[in-house]
């Protein structure tokens, strides 16, 4: 019979202790600074008072060298394709069209002077593939492939996760496409009648 009052009374302890502990963190949350203070410095030494963040008004800040969603600035991407050739589940796709000599002025040149040689229609990014490792951004010469400190990106459609950086439009990349096919025609007929005059 002694169990069984023993039981109860820990029982009750332990109950009290519980609400104890949760009564104390209810009542310091009054006590919060601002917006749950998140542009203090000590923001992750706070042990009393924060209950619950007021999402999206209120969010948890993201660490400065995280690794969150992928950017790419395509007006200093070169199109060498190395991030591609680098990620390690593919979530990158890329397409290139060569740059006509006449071209090559309004293809434009990277933030360091760097001249590009190539069109880049398609450059997509599957974030809901990416696995944040980091490593095409990496191994990109021209640094214009980073990650962003954007952490939250939910979407009702899995399309809307896959993100376009191509510099040209469907016409304008058909356009480039069709003018480097007849500029490698006339050089390939060029060639063919200087063999035959040898």
């Amino acid at each position: 019979m002694s169990e069984y009052f023993g039981n109860i009374k820990s029982s009750a302890v332990t109950i009290a202790t519980g609400m104890g502990i949760t009564l104390k963190h209810f009542f310091n949350a009054i006590h919060r600074k601002g917006d749950a203070g998140l542009d203090d410095v000590d923001y992750f030494k706070q042990v009393d008072g924060l209950v619950t963040l007021q999402y999206p008004h209120e969010a948890i800040p993201t660490p400065t060298r995280g690794r969150y969603r992928l950017y790419n600035e395509v007006d200093n991407c070169i199109g060498c394709g190395q991030c591609v050739r680098a990620c390690p589940i593919s979530c990158i796709t890329m397409e290139t069209i060569k740059t006509a000599a006449d071209d090559l002025v309004s293809c434009g040149k990277t933030k360091d002077g760097q001249q590009k040689k190539f069109w880049i229609p398609v450059f997509d990014i599957d974030i809901a593939k990416c696995m944040t490792c980091g490593i095409c951004t990496t191994v990109c010469p021209t640094e214009c492939l980073f990650h962003t400190p954007v952490s939250d990106f939910s979407e009702f459609d899995r399309e809307n996760l896959v993100y376009h950086f191509g510099n040209l439009t469907h016409l304008e990349a058909e356009a480039k496409r069709t003018k480097l096919a007849e500029l490698q025609a006339k050089a390939q007929a060029e060639k063919e009648k200087k063999s035959l005059e040898k």
